[in-house]
């Protein structure tokens, strides 16, 4: 079948459905497998440090290969590589429900993952090319983002409810009829659309982002269990920094970089991907701490785990949208600083949670947790793109995005480290409610540096530093 849909039979809210449907199920499976992973760490035998990397292997590749995904289907075509990444997400979500082992899980995450990074930005970049005006474009991105919103939010309670009725293999089965709904819709209803100038190929920049992300996030999910002066930790490290060493120099040098290290001379522009890493990290070490304590330590079951779950799902569907409107009424400053200090609060509250807390306080703590979250998803990409060149403005949102996912994957590998629980022998501790308590420190102080980025992003040095960087951008795009 021709992969051209005539005009006339082109349906924007239809396209917009489809794409929606695919963003779902990947952030869902970001979300979903946290409830999941004592269940795992049971069935499979997997320690602390191997749900840690279920987890990872997931959100690493995609943070590593999310801007190349998006380049790639300017180049090759959107509708064929959007197809290709479901047939991918798809083999890899059967891969991991048949998984026999924690090593064969964490490979099929991978692959799962492979599919998942020409999901998300590729479907960003159809619904653009569907939408031509401006104001519904603005309203199809709206629903986009919100459906993120509450696969975010309810994926800890659909993994709860699936891990208890079917068992923890069904979290990635439901993937299967929706990747296959997705398929047949899209041959059908979404056009073929490339950009009109494609970006050139950058292996090495992409090798280098690769490595360096990987060492990084080996060395601190390893680091507890190998020790942190064992030569495979050190070295580790090492190559990350030699990775980031050479990084910039190199794509200094190329005419269209993967990730133009220049955009970072916008304080705005770093502030977002700082605030970026410090809100999906938090996120990230939020759930996947929090699952353990509910489970290993209070002994709740995962249904009961989704149910506590909730109250943050629910702050985060009802933030995000007013965010958004805050943003636009009143600019960037309010809701993050405002993000800041309720993560800050959650933290510092459960900085003194023990195991003997009681479930309604920790569901009021998750809450607010929730709301801060809520608040700062708008703001941070209306920051990255703001004094950015139209031309520019699609790679400064990709890589505001991937700061995102390394955000997401730092969480995660310095949750276990920070708290111990990776070097524990394979178990989650008794002590695990107190031990926790240095990370939510950590997370108050990263909640802070959010509210903190907020107002200096909204300076008049900072905006200075945006409009001296546009014409420096447009001067190499024409050179």
């Amino acid at each position: 079948m021709s992969d051209d849909v005539p005009e006339r039979q082109q349906h924007p809210t239809l396209i917009l459905a489809i794409c929606c449907l695919s963003l779902f199920i990947v952030t869902l499976d970001a979300t979903v497998t946290n409830v999941a992973l004592p269940t795992i760490g049971k069935e499979l035998h997997a320690g602390v440090t191997s749900l840690q990397w279920t987890l990872d292997a997931y959100t690493l590749t995609l943070a590593s290969l999310l801007v190349l995904a998006g380049s790639s289907a300017d180049r090759f075509g959107r509708k064929r590589v959007f197809r290709i990444g479901l047939v991918v997400f798809g083999l890899g979500s059967l891969a991991c429900s048949a998984a026999p082992s924690d090593g064969v899980l964490i490979a099929a995450r991978v692959l799962q993952a492979l599919g998942g990074t020409m999901l998300n930005p590729v479907s960003l970049s159809i619904i653009t090319n569907s939408y031509k005006e401006p104001k519904q474009r603005a309203r199809a991105l709206g629903v986009w983002g919100a459906v993120s919103g509450v696969s975010l939010g309810f994926g800890p309670l659909v993994g709860g409810l699936l891990v208890e009725t079917i068992g923890w293999r069904s979290i990635f089965w439901v993937n299967v009829p929706v990747v296959v709904a997705a398929l047949v819709l899209t041959t059908l209803f979404v056009p073929e659309s490339r950009a009109a100038k494609a970006r050139r190929a950058d292996p090495l920049g992409q090798v280098l982002i690769v490595v360096l992300l990987a060492g990084a996030v080996f060395g601190i999910i390893e680091g507890p269990e190998l020790g942190w002066t064992s030569p495979a930790t050190l070295g580790a490290f090492v190559v990350a920094a030699i990775a980031l060493a050479l990084f910039v120099p190199v794509e200094l040098r190329r005419r269209e970089p993967l990730i133009d290290p220049r955009f970072f001379t916008s304080i705005p522009f770093s502030g977002a991907v700082l605030a970026a890493v410090l809100a999906f990290g938090s996120w990230s070490a939020f759930l996947f701490t929090n699952t353990l304590y509910l489970q290993d330590v209070k002994g709740f079951s995962p249904v009961l785990t989704g149910l506590l779950f909730m109250p943050a799902g629910i702050a985060i569907l009802v933030a995000s949208p007013v965010s958004g409107r805050l943003v636009g009424a009143r600019g960037t400053r309010l809701p993050m600083s405002l993000a800041g200090f309720f993560v800050a609060v959650a933290a510092v509250s459960l900085a003194f949670t023990t195991a003997s807390s009681p479930v309604a306080l920790v569901a009021v703590v998750f809450a607010l947790f929730g709301l801060g979250f809520g608040l700062v998803n708008a703001p941070i990409t209306n920051t990255a793109v703001s004094g950015m060149p139209n031309d520019q403005a699609g790679a400064a949102s990709a890589i505001a995005s991937t700061g995102r996912q390394v955000g997401t994957s730092l969480g995660i590998a310095l949750a276990g480290s920070i708290t111990g629980a990776a070097g524990a022998g394979g178990k989650v501790p008794k002590s695990f409610a107190t031990d926790a308590h240095p990370l939510w420190w950590t997370i108050a102080g990263a909640a802070l540096v959010v509210a903190a980025i907020g107002s200096i992003s909204s300076t008049r040095a900072a905006g200075a530093s945006s409009e001296r960087l546009g014409p420096l951008l447009q001067d190499a795009t024409r050179a």
